[in-house]
């Protein structure tokens, strides 16, 4: 532990902070299926089995965020309804969502392996999270990680 940890707030933390938005469960499987291209309401009760009026709260805290958009369409004798887009903040948690299931596959999946397998389109290659610092130093772990208080921190009163 770093020694200057006990000086500094943890109130203003920004995992705090992220997890006030998408920390709660059907969140992030809203935001699974989302980058699994799922767009409509009736979609997502679908694929999540989630209870209708949780799976609104969610997807209605996540436009008010910013990380979900709502675009209008219409479909041939009914009224208009709502497709939920990924904006590009939301697109940004994408590696957020693959280090945990990359963790999951590693430490929970079924005997028979992970469930799903992302890979790069281009090559085919399975995707993997990589922690590495600007200087393209890599792969790294938490043993070669420092926290120091950045600009944002405050000092413990």
């Amino acid at each position: 532990m770093h020694p200057d940890r006990f000086s500094y707030s943890a109130e203003n933390c920004s995992i705090h902070r992220s997890l006030d938005v998408v920390g709660e469960r059907w969140t992030l499987l809203v935001l699974r299926e989302a980058f699994y291209g799922v767009r409509r309401f009736e979609d997502f009760v679908r694929m999540l089995g989630c209870p209708r009026d949780i799976l609104s709260t969610r997807l209605h805290t996540l436009v008010d965020e910013g990380i979900l958009k709502r675009e209008p369409y219409r479909e041939p004798g009914s009224r208009v309804r709502n497709e939920y887009r990924l904006t590009d903040k939301g697109l940004e948690l994408f590696p957020a969502l693959l280090a945990l299931m990359q963790w999951g596959d590693r430490w929970r999946a079924d005997p028979g392996g992970p469930p799903v397998q992302l890979t790069h389109r281009d090559c085919g290659e399975p995707l993997e999270m990589i922690m590495s610092c600007g200087g393209g130093h890599g792969p790294l772990t938490v043993r070669d990680v420092a926290a120091e208080p950045g600009p944002g921190a405050r000092k413990v009163a």
